[in-house]
């Protein structure tokens, strides 16, 4: 089987729910940027001028799905958050209600700095620089003239401010972004992080990140006409600095490393955090109260508080989030209570007492979602995973709200994968997913009953000409499963195949499946024999629809879109 496959079971990977005005119901898919109005916080989009397209919007996570890589609040109410495919997303009541503006840019912006409402700047990959003067109603793309990655940002205010990156990157302006002008660093380390003090002061973090790496932070006070290096006993990668005056600071990085200065940078002391994850995020209010983001690859996210300059850092667990995601790339405080932490698949964060409490945005889950099903343009099914007992979603308002629905089986260890579901009518359903699994509804997913089948094999999608005649396929071994009476016996057949993705029939009789080295089978007697058809490549095959007997259609890797109209071959 085809390595790309096995992605499926990597249970760390977000989902999207999003939802289309039109008459066609939902998609589930992968979106890049607009949003969808949630139950809890509200979420707009604000689309370039002479667009009349219809437009996607986020259902769930809220606000929107994409990864957050940066904040920056300028006070309780009004801050933004920057993160992959150009994200950006603007709150002026503190979080609850959100504006997805538009970036002009898909490039990833890796972090993002306000000095007051109206003026801000986001830096990412390829040198992009993308610059406001109008709280967000227009980004405009600025000259960086480098096409390195740029890590950080910091402005002291409207007009001066530094943006850092690779191989020791660091661009300066004095004119809000007009013009940006390159300035030596002393150093070939990537710079992740750089904090703004006063229009002369700022200090930059770094360094070489791996086995044998080093910690790199350089320093200004004349504006970056010269930096200086400075002593640090860090030996690791320092990705996030806060400075609250001239002279006091702390740097974070990997394996759980806090480096504090008091007297600004002339030396540098370690903390202990108590932990070895990755420290990604540092934002302080004052000498005082400060607080830490971070996250383990493949673990939890953490986040760390201190009250008394560093002498003793908390970890606060107070927050509830979906499985699914858990990093956190990014912290913004405005006081000593208020903040705003954001991370892997659009999570934001949010406290007010100083971290005692995070909130969470409404979100039913962050997990994979491999399959969905509409009768209607309100009534509709989404599976995928979730530990123990698989993920089913059901929603009747058109995906304004989604309710989790109980599949009643599971798996305490490793969860439960479902990959397809169809319904024939609002009742009635049928999903199917790993090791043979298939489970049916007549009450809308009220409840779900397991159905008998003789197979291990991954069913991987299900479709039902009406409520009797079934068929289900599987991609590890190419199995298609048939059902006349409903689901109560399922007969198995063994095909070419090595493997099947997609399944549609239009009536009982005439149906197609597909999958692995450019499969495509036919059956027009209702899947008592099978037919291979000529789909003209090798590529995986991996979903199938009909309009009626004749006109079809097939998506594949690599954008390949297979048509027929004789319900023949295809190419």
């Amino acid at each position: 089987m085809p390595t790309n496959i096995m992605k499926i079971t990597n249970t760390r990977i977000p989902l999207t729910i999003l939802g289309l005005a039109a008459s066609c119901g939902l998609v589930l898919a992968i979106h890049t940027g607009q949003a969808r109005s949630g139950t809890v916080a509200t979420v707009s989009s604000k689309i370039p001028g002479g667009s009349s397209s219809p437009q996607w919007r986020w259902q769930n996570p809220l606000p929107q799905g994409n990864n957050l890589r940066g904040a920056s609040f300028v006070d309780a109410n009004t801050g933004t958050v920057v993160g992959e495919n150009g994200t950006i997303v603007q709150t002026t009541d503190g979080g609850n209600s959100w504006t997805i503006q538009a970036s002009g840019t898909t490039q990833t912006l890796w972090a993002v700095s306000f000095t007051d409402a109206n003026h801000g700047t986001a830096v990412g990959e390829a040198g992009t620089i993308v610059g406001t003067t109008d709280e967000g109603d227009h980004w405009v793309t600025q000259p960086s003239e480098t096409t390195f990655q740029l890590r950080g940002v910091s402005f002291s205010d409207a007009n001066n401010g530094a943006a850092v990156g690779d191989s020791g990157t660091i661009l300066r302006t004095t004119d809000g972004g007009n013009s940006w002008v390159p300035q030596s660093s002393g150093t070939g380390n990537t710079l992740f992080g750089i904090s703004f003090i006063d229009t002369n002061t700022a200090t930059a973090v770094g360094g070489a990140c791996g086995i044998g790496g080093e910690s790199t932070i350089v320093r200004t006070t004349d504006g970056g006409n010269t930096w200086t290096t400075q002593a640090n006993p860090g030996t690791v990668c320092l990705f996030k600095v806060s400075f609250t005056d001239g002279n006091t600071g702390t740097a974070v990085g990997d394996g759980g490393v806090i480096l504090r200065t008091t007297n600004g940078g002339d030396s540098w002391s370690p903390q202990t955090s108590g932990t070895t994850k990755t420290l990604y995020g540092v934002s302080f209010t004052d000498t005082n109260n400060g607080t830490i983001s971070g996250f383990a690859l493949g673990g939890t996210g953490i986040i760390l508080r201190t009250t008394d300059g560093g002498n003793n850092w908390v970890e606060q667990t107070n927050y509830s989030l979906p499985q699914g995601a858990s990093a956190f790339y990014a912290v913004s405080f405005t006081d000593a209570n208020t903040g705003t932490i954001v991370g892997d698949a659009g999570i934001v964060l949010q406290t007010t007492d100083g971290g005692t409490q995070w909130n969470s945005q409404p979100t039913v889950t962050f997990n994979y979602l491999y399959g969905v099903s509409f009768t209607d343009s309100n009534t509709g099914t989404a599976v995928g995973y979730e530990n123990p007992d698989g993920m089913i979603l059901r929603t009747t308002d058109g995906g304004n709200s989604w309710v989790r629905q109980n599949s009643g089986i599971g798996d305490p260890f490793a969860g439960l994968n479902f990959f397809g579901v169809h319904f024939v009518n609002s009742n009635v359903g049928t999903l199917v997913g790993q090791e043979g699994i298939i489970l049916r509804t007549t009450d809308g997913g009220n409840n779900w009953v397991q159905q008998t089948t003789d197979t291990t094999d991954w069913l991987y999608a299900v479709h039902f000409s009406d409520e009797n005649h079934g068929t289900a396929v599987g991609f590890l071994e190419g199995k298609i499963l048939s059902t006349t009476d409903g689901g109560q016996n399922w007969a198995t057949q063994t095909s070419q195949a090595t493997g099947l993705l997609g399944v549609y029939f239009t009536d009982t009789n005439t149906g197609t499946v597909v999958g692995n080295d450019g499969v495509i089978l036919r059956t027009t007697d209702g899947g008592q024999s099978w037919t291979p058809q000529t789909s003209g490549t090798t590529n995986q095959l991996r979903a199938v629809w009909f309009a009626d007997t004749n006109t079809g259609s097939v998506v594949s890797d690599q954008g390949t879109i297979l048509r027929t109209t004789d319900g023949a071959d295809l190419g």
